[in-house]
């Protein structure tokens, strides 16, 4: 594995990720500050006890929006990433990165004047022993979406993104979604076909060599599928570990159950999921384990979603 190189880390907006992944960080008030000082139209909103941020193109006055939420009974491209972390480690990948790419493609954005898209930071996305999906933010957030007209919302989820060359775009819902297609469900299997071919024709667009689709353990696409808006997980592997997982699952199809069972079932097939997720939700997800010579590609993707 690559180490990182240290100089991103002085760029902005990268500058306080150090600081973000310390075992006494403040996750919160180090995002609300530096969401200040980068002069993004943010505001954190609590929902149940979850802390978000939310990010509106400059040109939203969210003191004087006329007709209640921004974007309300429209299709806003909705990029999302939680910035919470289990105890206990670092969080470099799970999910610093994403958070602070982000960032940066909220400045892409800005400096483009394009206006249709919202980025969201969640809260609780890591569940402890016991915890349900309901528990999970992004189900009450979900929820809290419809409420506000947002049920047609094109929610893309970045997790784990910091490390590896090759896009993987989730088909997990897919895979459970298929097997019970009532008409409700059926309706949320056509929204993730439309999502995932759109992010297809973005990559393509883009010529990002590296992309494939194949289940990946659940993220707050959890909650956004239990609480009525169906979302895109996008995530990242070297491309060595995505070529190996994907004929992994391909050899053997009843992995995937194992995969989306979480972490009491993949104890039985820990040595064979890709070494970068092995990595995750301890102290090895550290910031030597980061790429950060792929960020620029996963920026420009992120911006390109919201076209």
């Amino acid at each position: 594995m690559p180490k990182a190189s240290r100089g991103w880390v002085d760029q902005s907006p990268y500058e306080c990720f150090m600081d973000f992944i310390t075992p006494e960080a403040d996750r919160f008030g180090i995002l609300r500050d530096h969401l200040k000082k980068l002069g993004l139209n943010a505001v954190p909103i609590t929902i149940e006890n979850n802390r978000h941020f939310f990010i509106f193109p400059r040109a939203i006055d969210l003191k004087h929006s006329a007709g209640g939420f921004p974007f309300r009974e429209q299709n806003p491209v909705v990029l999302t990433a939680h910035y919470d972390r289990v105890a206990g480690s670092p969080g470099a990948n799970d999910n610093s990165a994403a958070v602070f790419l982000l960032l940066k493609a909220a400045l892409v954005l800005n400096r483009r004047n394009m206006g249709h898209w919202i980025i969201i930071f969640t809260d609780k996305e890591e569940l402890v022993t016991g915890e349900g999906i309901r528990k999970q933010g992004s189900f009450s957030l979900a929820v809290k979406l419809r409420q506000w007209g947002l049920s047609r919302a094109q929610i893309y989820n970045f997790d784990a993104c910091g490390t590896g060359d090759a896009f993987v775009f989730s088909s997990t819902a897919d895979y459970l979604l298929n097997k019970n297609l009532t008409p409700g469900l059926r309706r949320a299997s056509q929204t993730i076909a439309f999502l995932r071919d759109k992010a297809l024709k973005t990559a393509d667009r883009l010529c990002l060599k590296k992309v494939l689709s194949v289940p990946v353990p659940f993220s707050d696409d959890a909650g956004f599928l239990k609480g009525g808006i169906p979302s895109q997980t996008i995530t990242m592997l070297p491309a060595d570990e995505a070529d190996s997982y994907a004929l992994l699952l391909a050899d053997h199809p009843e992995f995937i159950d194992l995969i989306i069972a979480g972490s009491n079932a993949i104890s039985a097939v820990h040595q064979l999921i890709p070494e970068t997720w092995r990595c995750l939700n301890g102290p090895s997800d550290c910031l030597e384990r980061l790429t950060p010579e792929h960020y620029d590609d996963i920026v420009r993707f992120a911006a390109e979603l919201c076209k």
